[in-house]
């Protein structure tokens, strides 16, 4: 379960976020949308303790990421191409992950096995350095990376950014999947609201780091009310 109380963060006089109470529940597939300048980044990486919130805290299973990093043992992100060690192959890369999270190189295959739908003959036997990739195989790997030790919460930004159509309609069975066979807690950010709302249990909806709705999506039932928001607004 995820909490957040008070969550306030601000750029001068920019209000980047303004949550006074949000609860996340296990097993919870959310999406997080809102036009650009919403506050959907900051708040994830307030979340993974990337940014210091000016006021207020948040806690990942009951932990203050700010004051432990015993979270880390069950949280994969993505959020840009920050996270990734481009200067190695894939291979390299999940290598290295698997090295340091105490995986055989054999369970390390194994588990690769699992993703040659998603990296689509594009990314591994490539011989090719994450930082030669394009932007939508990097955006792979570091999905990849994010489900790669089977975590309990997984958070992504924007992760259709750069796939192809194809590859979008892949993620979305993969994230699916995963959250139906490990009842994984999963954070999605997106401007791609037909994916979002095919994917997601629960919408928030975010404009000015404030939450504007908060709604559950059972069978895209989100859908209609998330159309006539955008299009008042646009």
């Amino acid at each position: 379960m995820i909490t957040v109380n008070n969550l306030i963060k601000k750029f001068g006089e920019t209000v980047a976020s303004d949550i006074p109470s949000l609860t996340i529940n296990d097993g919870d597939i959310l999406g997080l949308v809102g036009n650009n300048g919403a506050g959907k980044t900051t708040f994830f990486r307030m979340l993974l303790d990337l940014l210091k919130p000016d006021a207020g805290e948040v806690a990942l299973g009951g932990i203050n990421p700010a004051q432990s990093e015993e979270w880390k043992a069950f949280t994969g992100a993505y959020i840009d191409e920050g996270f990734l060690i481009d200067f190695l192959t894939p291979e390299e890369y999940f290598a290295f992950i698997g090295k340091i999270t105490n995986m055989t190189q054999d369970q390390v295959d194994e588990r690769l096995k699992d993703f040659e739908r998603l990296a689509g003959g594009e990314i591994f036997g490539q011989k090719k350095l994450i930082r030669n990739l394009s932007a939508g195989n990097k955006q792979k790997v570091g999905i990849i990376s994010a489900l790669f030790n089977r975590p309990k919460l997984v958070i992504l930004d924007e992760p259709f950014n750069f796939l192809d159509p194809s590859s979008q309609n892949v993620l979305k069975h993969v994230l699916t999947d995963y959250n139906h066979q490990t009842g994984a807690t999963i954070l999605i950010s997106s401007h791609n609201l037909q994916h979002t709302v095919d994917i997601s249990t629960r919408i928030t909806l975010l404009e000015k780091g404030q939450i504007i709705k908060d709604m559950p999506n059972e069978g895209g039932s989100a859908r209609t009310e998330l159309e006539n928001y955008f299009e008042t607004e646009a």
